[in-house]
């Protein structure tokens, strides 16, 4: 059985996100007046500063890309990806998504995917946050939350069904 090593000291707020990148914790709360990322160093657990995201509302997901040094958060109230510098935050866009993000996964050639529940889509984007492809998932996966993609390209989602609730998915349908 595991047991508790550290506990973040700061802050009352609901986690909706966290993310590394070599020692440093990025960690992402529900705050309806904050647009700041917290990062916290992984040995200390201490907190080392806050980046800003302007225009960042209402987060859902959060992950990390250490190709691109960046970590992208997924905001449904802008229905838009923010895309945050890693380490400083020096550099912050967004982009559209067209549509209501909710999670994000990373891709081994680095795009971004982003699933989108209301539509059961999975939207893919390079860095830039051009769109390279969608893929409408099938009826039978009524409320998609999460997606992973595979080293042989295919799918892992993980939805709101009542049966199968992970299932593997192909984008040649």
């Amino acid at each position: 059985m595991g047991h508790v090593l550290h506990t973040l000291p700061e802050g009352n707020e609901p986690v909706f996100g966290v993310t590394s990148l070599d020692n440093l914790l990025y960690v992402l709360r529900y705050d309806k007046t904050s647009e700041q990322i917290e990062v916290y160093d992984t040995d200390s657990y201490r907190l080392q500063r806050c980046l800003t995201v302007p225009g960042l509302r209402s987060i859902d997901d959060m992950t990390v890309c250490a190709h691109n040094s960046c970590a992208y958060i997924s905001d449904w109230s802008n229905n838009c990806i923010h895309r945050v510098e890693l380490p400083h935050g020096a550099d912050v866009t967004n982009w559209p998504v067209n549509d209501v993000p909710v999670c994000l996964s990373v891709t081994d050639t680095h795009s971004v995917l982003v699933t989108c529940r209301e539509v059961r889509k999975i939207k893919e984007f390079n860095t830039d946050g051009k769109l390279l492809r969608e893929i409408q998932l099938p009826q039978d996966v009524t409320s998609p939350h999460h997606t992973v993609q595979l080293s042989n390209g295919q799918f892992i989602v993980c939805h709101g069904g009542r049966r199968d609730p992970v299932l593997r998915v192909s984008d040649r349908f």
